[in-house]
């Protein structure tokens, strides 16, 4: 047996306490402590996380998936600012399927939003993210593409425009 073959064992010995533990960090959240254990796999795969066998195997393992729930935490947490961000962007006296803006995305399921973004030109997308998840202005995210502050402007325009659009004709 190699020791790629035995790391493999022993992880696989641990996998019920793994997720039990991915269970706890997740507060509990069945399918995020799921998605949890398994980007924690999926780092060991890759090489990202090595056991330098300076612990216990178990202990070096929940760490990976106590610093991996952690990541995923903040992952959330930028997700819902997104949304948030994306709200506070909207006009509130525009109306949207009878709606104000901030109503209509509120209860806008987040796959149908990211969905909706993906139908966006490459450009509305990067100007969009970059505004809304990394908080950068428009003058800002202009410079991180490369290109003019007034093109930048018209492709977030757009992309506002086309995302309402968007996120109208899926809820229809």
């Amino acid at each position: 047996m190699t020791n790629g073959e035995e790391a493999i064992q022993r992880l696989e010995a641990l996998h019920e306490n793994a997720y039990g533990w991915a269970l706890a960090c997740c507060g509990g959240d069945v399918e995020r402590a799921r998605d949890v254990l398994q980007d924690a796999y999926v780092k060991v795969a890759a090489g990202r996380a090595v056991f330098g066998g300076r612990s216990a195997l178990k202990t070096w393992w929940f760490g990976v998936v106590r610093l991996t729930a952690m990541e995923s935490s903040r992952r959330q947490r930028r997700w819902l600012a997104a949304i948030q961000a994306l709200r506070e962007s909207f006009d509130s006296s525009l109306a949207w399927n009878g709606l104000p803006v901030e109503d209509e995305i509120a209860v806008c399921e987040p796959g149908v939003l990211r969905d909706a973004l993906k139908r966006l030109s490459q450009r509305q997308a990067q100007v969009l993210h970059l505004v809304f998840y990394e908080g950068l202005s428009i003058t800002e995210a202009a410079a991180v593409m490369k290109v003019g502050v007034g093109s930048a402007r018209r492709h977030y325009a757009r992309g506002k425009q086309r995302l309402r659009r968007e996120l109208s004709a899926s809820n229809e």
